[in-house]
């Protein structure tokens, strides 16, 4: 670990919310690494702020109404507040659009131009003729190439990641209007990304340690050979390219955003009336730059920035990029432009922060792309938060407040029991220090978990409830050790879950967590409680569905869509019921015997409220064939017939002429 750490997160566009995908592609992971970081007690910064320039701005400006400052404005305040409603700290939150950045920017890219990696091409532009304009690559959309999705960016596909030129897309469309661009003469400055591959090959080259998906991208674009790439647009908003000759270009905002990174921390540096402080971190080689980031932005940070990093040659270079892959919505991708997504500020206002802060943490898509799921959501925090680790919590502090009038009771003569809980406690701090500083987020909060699993089994096995009667040394020890892992629990969760944390340390009477105390006894004898109160409250189906509702996905979307290899692998047969009757001590079942062509199947079936046995003898219905047999009550069922369902009412599928049982449905 090298002296300091500069943790900087992607520069969040300012056109729109943050959403779910956003916060577990980077913002979450960064947050917990900053805060563990400073649980150690090291010298980090974190570092952010809104991106303000280029195409998603303007495009985002013309459908509002608004001009671009007014659009970055509101979305920079509501950015930033939201963030910190979840808990996320930055020591600096800063903006593209301010005049200590574009004179940054501006500086950044002389220096590069007079060394000599900044050419001038005369190339062909897309220009619309309805829209009386040319257009910069994210006003066009069409057909990737590559894979083929529709909903390609004039300068990346979403879809297969890859990084395009508007003239690479099929199909080519204007975004404002509709309409098909046609190609037209006109002048850009272009990075020479070709003369720094040898160099940025050598650099990469060493980095063993880096994620596999990192390491992937840069070996593609490295074996199809980098070459120049353009970084002006004709644009009318943001930084202005210095030179004469460049009049009405601005700044692509892929070149001018992660410089974002040095003008915010210039900016803290100012902040703080320390104006250098900023160089300490920048133009220190002991630094490790450290940048969180989703999976689309990978050939940016990977290999365009630190290009221009070393083209300018004064910076250091990134030590780190935890690259994370796309966190979607079941049955889709998440989406700002398309206004698909569960948003941030609109989830903090029913949901306590540290609910979500625990969902994403345990299903962050660190190596590759997980869903966002309503009830999922709801299972973890029910089961695992309140059943779990808050009821673990409570438990404890309860019984002290009970039966020891607030006071934590003596610990005299730990049993080996008592000192192999403590012992577990140690090991899991050293478990999350392993699992934070590779990087290994999801692994960090499980191993929390398991450490409150195993303490409620400490607590059930040690019983005291019936110790407290029959051997009070006893249970004084057991209620001592279930103070100190809640105390090591409150320092441990602090990175994932701070507002949890600050709970505990209220209800312990404790000022702050210490990291590195914990596994000791930290809590002495005889400590006053403070108020004990409800961690987590649990969240209720309807609330779910209306969550579900508000999120303007049908069922039938969410669906996991499949390959037509996939259902084929489903045998379903045509089958005559030959008898059936219900199960008993049920109110739902009802099994059968069912003929599927010189064959018998028992199956059962929750069809009791829709249909009574009578009925179903002599019926003709499709039933699955080559699904695994599953008890159910008891009783074994070999095979699942097919029925329609919707509000409370049930139709089983028949065939509409007549057919052999056993024949196949295809």
């Amino acid at each position: 670990m090298k002296n300091k750490i500069l943790i900087t997160s992607a520069l969040p566009y300012a056109n729109g919310p943050i959403h779910l995908g956003h916060l577990a592609g980077c913002y979450l992971p960064a947050d917990i690494y900053y805060r563990y970081q400073k649980l150690k007690n090291r010298d980090v910064i974190h570092i952010c702020g809104t991106d303000e320039n280029g195409v998603p701005i303007t495009i985002e400006a013309e459908r509002d109404k608004k001009s671009p400052q007014e659009l970055v404005d509101f979305y920079y305040k509501h950015i930033k507040e939201s963030f910190e409603r979840l808990g996320i700290v930055h020591d600096n939150f800063s903006r593209t659009s301010i005049p200590l950045h574009h004179k940054n920017a501006q500086s950044f890219f002389k220096k590069v131009n007079d060394k000599n990696y900044i050419i001038t091409k005369r190339t062909k532009q897309y220009f619309c003729p309805e829209c009386k304009r040319f257009l910069a690559d994210r006003y066009i959309e069409g057909t990737c190439p590559f894979c083929d999705s529709k909903e390609a960016r004039g300068d990346q596909c979403e879809n297969c990641g890859r990084w395009l030129d508007p003239e690479n897309l099929i199909s080519p469309r204007c975004k404002i209007c509709g309409g098909t661009p046609i190609l037209r003469e006109t002048e850009h400055w272009y990075f020479r990304l070709d003369l720094l591959q040898p160099e940025l090959e050598k650099w990469i080259e060493p980095k063993k340690h880096w994620k596999n998906n990192v390491k992937r991208f840069c070996r593609g674009w490295f074996k199809e050979g980098l070459v120049p790439r353009a970084i002006t647009r004709d644009l009318n908003w943001g930084v202005p390219v210095p030179l004469e000759e460049a009049d009405g270009k601005v700044l692509y905002v892929w070149f001018d955003a992660p410089i974002g990174y040095i003008s915010s921390t210039m900016e803290w540096a100012l902040r703080i009336g320390k104006p250098d402080r900023w160089k300490d971190y920048w133009l220190d080689s002991e630094t490790s730059l450290v940048h969180f980031i989703g999976k689309d932005n990978i050939v940016f940070h990977a290999m365009v920035w630190p290009a221009m990093l070393i083209a300018h040659g004064d910076y250091v270079l990134p030590s780190e990029i935890p690259a994370n892959e796309f966190l979607n919505i079941k049955g889709g991708k998440f989406s700002t432009s398309r206004k698909r997504a569960v948003w941030l500020h609109e989830f903090l206002d029913i949901f306590e922060p540290d609910l979500l802060r625990y969902a994403l943490s345990v299903n962050l898509p660190e190596n590759k792309d997980t869903d966002f799921d309503w009830d999922d959501f709801q299972k973890k925090v029910n089961n695992e938060l309140a059943n779990i680790l808050g009821n673990f919590v409570n438990r404890t502090i309860s019984f002290v407040n009970r039966v020891y009038s607030s006071k934590v009771p003596a610990a005299v003569n730990l049993s080996a029991e008592d000192r192999e809980m403590l012992e577990y406690l140690l090991k899991t701090r050293g478990v999350i220090e392993d699992r934070i500083e590779a990087f290994e987020l999801k692994k960090g909060i499980k191993a929390l978990m398991e450490l409150a699993k195993e303490a409620n089994r400490y607590f059930d096995r040690t019983k005291p409830w019936e110790t407290i009667k029959e051997d009070k040394e006893k249970c004084s020890r057991t209620i001592n050790t279930c103070i100190q892992v809640v105390d090591g629990l409150a320092a441990l969760m602090e990175p994932y879950l701070p507002f949890t944390s600050k709970k505990i340390l209220g209800m312990l009477d404790i000022e702050r967590n210490e990291w590195e105390k914990v596994g000791e006894p930290r809590i002495p004898e005889n400590k006053k409680m403070g108020k004990i109160e409800i961690l987590f409250k649990k969240v209720d189906d309807e609330r779910i569905r209306i969550e579900k509702e508000k999120l303007g996905i049908e069922e039938a979307e969410m669906v996991e869509i499949i390959s037509i290899d996939e259902f084929s692998k489903v045998e379903m047969k045509v089958a005559t019921v030959e008898s059936a009757e219900k199960v008993e001590n049920t109110q739902k079942l009802v099994k059968m015997v069912v003929d599927i062509g010189g064959e018998k199947r028992q199956v059962v079936a929750g069809i009791a409220e829709f249909y009574s046995p009578e009925e179903l003898v002599g019926k003709k219905i499709i039933v699955v064939t080559n699904l695994a047999p599953a008890k159910i009550k008891g009783i074994e069922s070999n095979g699942m017939l097919l029925a329609a369902t919707k509000d409370n009412e049930l139709a089983l599928l028949t065939i509409d002429k007549p057919i052999d049982v056993g024949a196949k449905v295809s």
